[in-house]
């Protein structure tokens, strides 16, 4: 909300020091801030919240020496990291992006997922909370939404890093950018331009990437459809791994 506020204000009344928030290292630091202050005062308030009500943590008796020390201890606490993560998130993030979209949804979700496990734990006394099956169900239906989006949405795109290339010439090209340097016509080649493709990077491997098409043994039109829907598997097991 504050990023396009200020964006808004900046472009069209020249607010001074609107244009920080242009810097995703300013907002980054804003967020980072906020984050740890909503999570240190509102924290240890919704922690007394949650003890007053006695929406804790149940023990079954067996016995061990120091197990009951941990009865009644708060649960939901995933109340607190939601709200130091979305309020920032509001604030600094620009919402029109994608990839914050799909962090959004992808938080949310799995943030019912977590509160209907608390609750059947707390209120309907079921110490086991969510069955299984729910949770994979929940994951995997997650993992279709990201899978998918990121497969056909035109904003996820990639910008691969090239040799700038350019070729020394006497003559003017009719379909390429040229420039002339010391008598000579310098005609430079596109590249570097943002593409869909099914390519990611290796972590923690410098200067290596992996493309999903080589998992498929042809180049045919139903290999680009194979290709994405093993990138969509992936994504689900990555998710619900």
């Amino acid at each position: 909300m504050l990023y396009s506020l200020l964006e808004y204000l900046g472009t069209h009344f020249d607010l001074p020091g609107a244009g920080l928030f242009r810097y995703l290292s300013f907002r980054s630091v804003c967020a980072i801030v906020f984050a740890l202050l909503i999570g240190a005062i509102f924290g240890k308030k919704i922690i007394e919240r949650l003890r007053r009500h006695q929406i804790g943590e149940e023990i079954r008796n067996l016995g061990l020496e120091g197990q009951m020390e941990k009865r009644g201890t708060p649960t939901m606490g995933g109340l607190i990291i939601l709200g130091a993560m979305f309020i920032p998130v509001i604030l600094f993030c620009d919402l029109g992006n994608v990839y914050i979209q799909l962090m959004i949804v992808s938080s949310v979700w799995l943030g019912l997922l977590g509160f209907a496990d608390d609750y059947i734990k707390v209120f309907r006394k079921h110490k086991e909370g969510l069955k299984g099956r729910f949770k994979i169900i929940g994951q995997v239906g997650l993992g279709i939404i990201v899978g998918t989006v990121m497969c056909f949405s035109r904003d996820i795109v990639i910008i691969e890093k090239s040799q700038p290339k350019a070729t020394v010439v006497n003559v003017r090209a009719d379909n390429t950018d040229t420039a002339t340097e010391e008598g000579y016509t310098v005609t430079a080649y596109p590249g570097n331009e943002p593409q869909k493709t099914t390519k990611t990077t290796i972590p923690f491997v410098k200067n290596n990437e992996f493309d999903y098409h080589w998992l498929v043994p042809t180049d045919k039109p139903w290999g680009d459809v194979l290709t994405w829907l093993i990138y969509i598997l992936i994504a689900i097991f990555i998710i619900t791994a």
